[in-house]
């Protein structure tokens, strides 16, 4: 705790005990870096300051909010709760971890988070990040149950915020995944492995793809297609025509890399003009921003500069 207290990062959502804020950083961070999320959270945070204002909010303003974080799923279920959040509990959290699990999209890891940070519930979080540090400090492989467990036991019954956030933040600044930090750790005394353990799974190899897009623009309006809303990837996202591989007759005006899980995408992208029968929208330039668009859509977007 004392090493939490001085060396602890300055983060937007721990300015304050705001459950709404706390809850938002932590649905952003799922899958995601801290530094890919700031600029996103201190956003959304300007477009829907409260519960209240995102609960009230159209969903296509909910994702295009989120647009470029990627598991769109999570900003669906964000917005289902807060609906929730504003109807049933008149837009007030509940302040229990059991509790906080009813609601959509939140899980056992959010609900403890939520639970100690705001309300001082003295209940564990568990991450990737604590389970590295408790397993490394074991000195073994902890299977889940026993990660909880041992959570629970180590958590400060007086500051049981802090005390995980403080174990989540060892994690992802000094126990790192790969070359840990020993020197700079507070428990390295403490600590069986000082170091990585042996690994126990091999990363699946990252797939390579090509794929080509074209990007049709006239009179300050750039042609999109809006996925299906029973789509099973990304309902009722707009993204850029997709077409035949640019290799042969077609030159790629652009290129950029794109990686979604275990593949990584060369993107090609083409100027040239939509055919007739193609089934999309024109949309203003001036509308892009507005739209849910998909990650790698506001990728290109942006490489092209037209956003």
């Amino acid at each position: 705790m004392r090493w939490y207290d001085r060396y602890k990062r300055d983060l937007p959502w721990r300015q304050n005990l705001d459950p709404y804020r706390v809850w938002l950083s932590e649905i952003m961070l799922q899958q995601t870096r801290v530094a890919a999320v700031l600029e996103h959270y201190r956003s959304f945070v300007d477009r829907f300051p409260t519960v209240q204002k995102l609960a009230v909010a159209p969903e296509s303003s909910v994702l295009a909010a989120w647009s470029g974080l990627g598991y769109y799923r999570r900003a669906r279920m964000l917005h289902r709760a807060a609906r929730e959040i504003a109807s049933k509990h008149r837009g007030q959290f509940p302040d229990a971890a059991a509790e906080l699990r009813d609601l959509p999209g939140i899980g056992p890891y959010t609900a403890a988070a939520i639970a100690s940070i705001c309300f001082g519930e003295r209940i564990a979080v568990v991450d990737g990040n604590v389970e590295r540090v408790l397993s490394r400090i074991t000195g073994r492989n902890l299977v889940r149950a026993e990660v909880w467990q041992l959570a629970q036991e180590f958590l400060s019954p007086t500051r049981p915020g802090d005390f995980n956030q403080a174990m989540m933040e060892l994690g992802a600044t000094v126990c790192a995944p790969r070359q840990p930090r020993c020197f700079l750790c507070p428990v390295s005394d403490l600590c069986a492995t000082r170091g990585e353990l042996p690994r126990i799974a091999i990363k699946p190899r990252q797939k390579k793809k090509e794929i080509s897009y074209l990007l049709d623009r006239r009179n300050g309006s750039v042609f999109l297609l809006q996925r299906p809303q029973h789509s099973s990837l990304m309902p009722g996202m707009w993204e850029l025509p997709e077409i035949p591989s640019a290799n042969g007759s077609r030159v790629a005006w652009i290129t950029v890399r794109h990686s979604i899980t275990t593949t990584d995408y060369l993107v090609r992208v083409v100027k040239g003009r939509t055919p007739d029968i193609t089934q999309g929208s024109w949309v203003p330039v001036s509308r892009l921003t507005d739209l849910p668009l998909t990650g790698l859509t506001r990728k290109i977007l942006r490489a092209a500069k037209v956003i």
